[in-house]
């Protein structure tokens, strides 16, 4: 077989574009290709598809394609243009490369691939010896085609939730769809307008469809989805494990405050104990177990602060809202008449929102797929040591979180 049927093979082409010639390049390490069309053939025009003779051609463009032997693969063109009566002049869409795109497809293929598998944009840019500018540019096309296919379906099951952009108080708010553990919206900042300009990023059907949503406890998610989604009282969901947290750090305000009393006395009992507080107990190692139990044995204050913390998880094992809520008026009045008064304004914020702390247990959904999401993009924005903006950074969060159709065809 010559390099020319060879090539032929490789690229994929047919009729009526052809290679017309194969030059090796050992300085530049490059095998350059060159691909014509037969004469006479017409072309489409690629807003009407009329089919069209040739009107002339561009100057000759290069793509790269996958390596051959180790040298790189340059596809070489000159693309004919048609002349449309209704659309004017235009460039005929050649069957090895997307509009615009300086790669064949079967490279950006590839190379999205190299991007998801390393999560990085420098990690792909060594495996593919490409620039940066080059390597982004193909994630910001995969992102752009990927949201172009996507279609409106319905998610009855959703999150919203805030993460740090970087430094200084700058947030992005991120809503997520819960069954399929995508991003599906994110906008800058954390307030209500926020929210509602993720929640304007679905259609009108997918705002009818919603049948839940899990948050944290912000006023201002509360008062977005309120006005956003109809019936919105029965749907939220005040995350459970953002509720356990503000339980948690009660404790360890009763610690704190316990511990500097003590010490004051030259009692150290609560000296380098504060992650005995912060665990769960079954997450305590055995000697972690050994000395809690021996601190909360001599009924300290911090000690009887994390038995009503730990009394609290049970509230989102009843069966149904309204056991749940015996529950809590129980918890509620038995931790109101201490004198822990970091457990007590935990206890009142809860009963301010009782009815969609309890929601859990009819709806059944937690922010533990936002948790896991905001984890891995925070782990792709330190593998690439930040991001200059967040225009950037929500394209990069689409494209390894979106769950959309990135590749070309």
């Amino acid at each position: 077989m010559q390099d020319k049927d060879l090539y032929q093979q490789i690229l994929g082409l047919k009729s009526p574009w052809t290679v017309s010639d194969v030059q090796l390049d050992h300085e530049q390490s490059e095998i350059r290709v060159q691909v014509d069309h037969a004469r006479g053939t017409k072309f489409c025009c690629p807003e009407c598809q009329s089919e069209l003779s040739c009107h002339d051609h561009t100057e000759e463009r290069r793509w790269r394609h996958l390596g051959s032997c180790q040298f790189k693969t340059i596809l070489i063109a000159r693309v004919p243009r048609v002349k449309c009566p209704t659309h004017g002049v235009k460039n005929a869409n050649v069957p090895w490369a997307e509009k615009h795109s300086r790669f064949t497809i079967m490279f950006e293929r590839f190379a999205i691939d190299v991007l998801l598998a390393t999560q990085t944009v420098k990690g792909a840019m060594s495996i593919l010896d490409t620039k940066w500018d080059q390597t982004w540019n193909i994630v910001v096309r995969a992102v752009r085609r990927g949201k172009q296919r996507k279609q409106s379906v319905t998610m009855p099951r959703i999150g919203i939730d805030e993460k740090a952009f970087k430094k200084g108080h700058s947030y992005i708010t991120l809503l997520y769809d819960l069954d399929n553990s995508t991003v599906e919206a994110v906008s800058e900042g954390n307030d209500a307008e926020a929210a509602k300009a993720c929640f304007s990023e679905l259609s009108e059907d997918q705002i009818k469809g919603v049948e839940a949503i899990a948050m944290d406890m912000s006023a201002a998610f509360v008062k977005a989805t309120k006005e956003t989604i109809p019936l919105a009282e029965n749907k939220i969901v005040h995350d459970r494990f953002h509720v356990m947290q503000l339980a948690t750090k009660a404790v360890d305000k009763v610690r704190r405050g316990e511990h500097k009393k003590l010490k004051s006395e030259g009692d150290d009992r609560l000296t380098h104990s504060r992650y005995l507080w912060l665990k769960s107990q079954e997450n305590l190692t055995a000697n972690q177990r050994h000395l809690f139990d021996e601190i909360y044995m001599q009924q300290l204050q911090t000690g009887k602060a994390s038995a009503y913390k730990e009394m609290l998880r049970d509230l989102w094992h009843h069966d149904d809202s309204v056991a749940a809520t015996t529950f809590f008026n129980d918890w509620y009045k038995r931790v109101i008449h201490t004198k822990l008064e970091p457990m007590k304004t935990v206890a009142r914020s809860i009963k301010e929102r009782l009815a969609n702390v309890v929601s859990y247990c009819t709806h059944r959904i937690t922010n533990a797929v936002a948790e896991g999401m905001n984890s891995k993009i925070m782990s792709i924005k330190r593998r690439v040591g930040g991001f200059r903006n967040v225009g950037n950074f929500k394209t990069a969060v689409f494209f390894y979180c979106g769950g959309l159709d990135l590749y070309p065809r």
